[in-house]
């Protein structure tokens, strides 16, 4: 491996990591958009599959639900075999289960096949956004991971706003004796399957493999990389177990900060498409208009409130007030007629989108770097978990009450008590020494 001069290798790394984001990023952008669709698009056929189904309420809310189970069963089994096989092969494999999974949901006949199918496509998903996250420590130095990893999260924002429309429009098909709704799920998991063999053919699992790089820039990619992880060897602690790490108050603040904000997030990701329905004698393709609108005024909130709180920091505060404006608009929809519900809505949505970004520089600030990431990983998973309480209590609420309105009242009370609970949290590295008479932190308990 050639030697290079230091500052000649740092301008040879600078243009190779470049390199890399212009590769592989709108790949993993676009994948990251057919992920969500996939996951969320049950919520523009609720009408659809109650009435050639008889799925109701109640069972529409389970089957939602239940892709978080899935999903949180066998994350951990799926990085285990993303770290056998490799990035490459180990993406690919879940790009094609997601993808037959969820055409799979076109043939959903009931209940039952609808659980299944909802928890097979958690279980097919499980182990996507690690191993994003791993495919950049195998290919970007620390430095540069945290910009490609923001350009990647932003296709989250980008499928909550086409997602309606598109999934609209398809509701428009009716052809070979196949109902609309069974369309979409055919398309947009057909949409997966193409993108699959694409991400085959495009990516590499290690930088030697890149033939659009030049020798020179391998190995600087490979000697900064090496490098890091000769460093983090040699910090290495053993690895907590997740009790212990649950023992530490503060992280186990954050996993309630996190579930309530998922909380929100997906209760109204599930119901706000019926939500619509009720406004007035609205197409699917119209429906699907509305529903792009909350998620495009939360896209424009979350970067004027990183702004602010960039501007005057106090990150526990910033995160408070977004979580107050989720809670006033989820109260609030409950208090008028459906247009009135929606525009709510709107409202709250420019808290629960905002507070979800305000709130990762917390852990982040408080955590030892060693344990970061295995930390960050419990606080999502038990957060997601919101994503299966959720649709499920509003499902049985609705299916018996015949309304969702003590569901918006429980969000909203949900949201007041994190926003108080915020304060608790610290933001001050958990490796600072302790004052006398303060123990550390559980987390760092080896």
């Amino acid at each position: 491996m050639k030697t290079l001069q230091p500052a000649t290798a740092s301008t040879v790394l600078e243009r190779a990591a470049t390199k890399v984001k212009r590769h592989v990023l709108p790949l993993f952008v676009m994948m990251f958009i057919v992920n969500y669709i996939d996951r969320v698009n049950i919520g523009f056929v609720r009408s659809h599959m109650e009435a050639d189904l008889g799925i109701g309420a109640a069972a529409y809310g389970l089957g939602a639900g239940l892709f978080f189970i899935g999903y949180a069963l066998f994350e951990v089994p799926s990085n285990i075999l993303l770290q056998r096989f490799g990035a490459r092969a180990w993406l690919t494999r879940i790009m094609f289960t997601w993808g037959a999974a969820a055409m799979a949901m076109a043939f959903v006949r009931g209940e039952t096949s609808f659980y299944v199918l909802r928890f097979v496509l958690g279980a097919a998903e499980a182990g996507f956004f690690p191993g994003i996250i791993y495919y950049f420590t195998q290919w970007l130095p620390a430095a540069e991971r945290g910009k490609a990893m923001a350009v990647f999260l932003s296709g989250s924002a980008i499928a909550s706003v086409i997602s309606g429309p598109v999934s609209g429009a398809l509701l428009s098909i009716n052809a070979l004796s196949l109902h609309a709704w069974q369309w979409m799920f055919l398309i947009e998991g057909g949409a997966s399957l193409v993108l699959c063999g694409f991400v085959w053919f495009w990516l590499q699992s290690h930088p030697r493999e890149a033939r659009w790089l030049s020798e020179e820039e391998k190995d600087a990619l490979e000697t900064a990389i090496a490098e890091e992880q000769r460093v983090r060897e040699a910090q290495q602690v053993s690895k907590p177990s997740m009790f212990k790490l649950l023992a530490d108050r503060q992280i186990a603040l954050f996993c309630f900060i996190y579930f309530s904000i998922a909380l929100t997030i997906y209760g109204a990701t599930f119901w706000l498409p019926s939500m619509i329905k009720k406004m007035g004698n609205l197409g699917d393709f119209q429906v699907g208009l509305f529903n792009s609108v909350p998620w495009l005024i939360s896209i424009v909130a979350m970067y004027g409130f990183a702004a602010l709180a960039a501007k005057w920091k106090h990150q526990q505060a910033w995160v408070a007030v977004t979580l107050v404006v989720a809670a006033v608009g989820m109260f609030m929809s409950t208090t008028g007629g459906p247009v009135f519900a929606f525009v709510s809505i709107c409202f709250a949505a420019i808290g629960f989108k905002a507070a979800s970004a305000l709130f990762w520089p917390i852990p982040q600030g408080y955590l030892d770097a060693r344990i970061a990431a295995a930390v960050i990983a419990l606080i999502n998973s038990i957060g997601n978990l919101g994503g299966f309480v959720a649709p499920a209590t509003f499902g049985f609420l609705e299916q018996t009450t015949g309304s969702i309105e003590g569901g918006l009242y429980g969000l909203a009370a949900t949201s007041l008590v994190a926003a108080v609970v915020i304060f608790f949290a610290r933001t001050t590295p958990a490796n600072r020494a302790p004052r006398a008479g303060h123990r550390k932190p559980a987390a760092l308990v080896v």
